[in-house]
């Protein structure tokens, strides 16, 4: 497994952290998402490598989360499909209303990101 991947994932949620604990402005919110863009990149892409490693073949977001679930590595959450929705609009449309609803659900995907990097480790 590639252990820079894996180390590149822990470094971006630090980073979306350290943003969510600043207070919110436009520029703080917009840094935040892309931040939470990065870290989901990598989420999938250490989910694919642990996967490949296991025996396993994944080669989207969307059938990596599904894979990872299968690994025991996250748990059964519609909100994995959710981000997936959130990391297509925010890359592909910017709209300030989208991106405050985005950033409302970035301290939960946080939080699982945290968690999947536990089980990766």
């Amino acid at each position: 497994m590639s252990n820079k991947i894996l180390k590149d994932f822990e470094k971006a949620v630090k980073r979306l952290e350290e943003v969510l604990k600043l207070k919110k402005t436009k520029v703080v919110r917009d840094s935040a998402i892309k931040r939470f863009e990065l870290c989901f990149d990598l989420a999938w892409k250490s989910i694919k490598n642990y996967s490949k490693f296991h025996g396993l073949e994944c080669y989207s977001p969307r059938e990596c989360f599904k894979t990872a679930f299968q690994l025991k590595l996250i748990e059964h959450d519609e909100r994995w499909l959710k981000m997936i929705d959130d990391r297509n609009l925010t890359t592909h449309l910017y709209k300030e209303s989208q991106a405050e609803k985005v950033y409302k659900r970035l301290a939960k995907y946080l939080e699982m990101f945290k968690n999947l990097f536990e089980k990766l480790t």
